[in-house]
């Protein structure tokens, strides 16, 4: 396990995983909100987005936290786990809630209100973007391991498991 990508619904706890399996393992660790956004909440666009990817890939080591299904299968390509946060979305909006207001070091500006938009998205996001991940992750290729946590305890237990380096 030393190119690993996390992915999955917003507020499904991803980034805390992340920062966790960060911390025991000692793998570089890439939020890709942190990649995508600017403080002023605009992007640095898709073909700069897969440059700084194309840039991280090819480490040797590295954890990449966050969706964007347009660069899955880059990451894809180059990872060797997958942790997959495939929760109920009651549980992702919970969670996606419970941050606003507070400072995050997985993206660059805090909310003070939950986005429309945003919620939107997680609630399309069984309909629009888990066929597409399920389809994707159907295909890796041979050695690539997946992890499906179907809840946060699934994820600390593993955490738990896992032996720092």
């Amino acid at each position: 396990m030393k190119r690993v990508i996390v992915i999955g619904c917003p507020g499904a706890g991803k980034s805390t995983f992340s920062r966790k399996l960060a911390a025991k393992t000692s793998l570089p660790l890439h939020y890709m909100d942190m990649i995508w956004h600017r403080p002023d909440k605009s992007n640095i666009g898709r073909e700069a987005l897969v440059i700084e990817l194309n840039r991280i890939v090819d480490g040797e080591e590295w954890i990449l936290d966050g969706n964007y299904l347009h660069t899955l299968p880059l990451r894809l390509e180059h990872c060797d786990t997958v942790f997959f946060f495939d929760l109920p979305i009651d549980v992702c909006l919970e969670g996606a809630m419970s941050r606003i207001g507070k400072s995050r070091g997985d993206m660059p500006w805090s909310d003070t209100e939950m986005d429309p938009e945003f919620y939107q998205w997680i609630m399309d996001f069984p309909e629009t973007q888990l066929p597409v991940i399920n389809y994707l992750l159907a295909s890796v290729r041979e050695g690539v391991e997946v992890v499906r946590f179907k809840s946060r305890a699934e994820a600390d237990e593993f955490i738990e498991s896992v032996v720092g380096c």
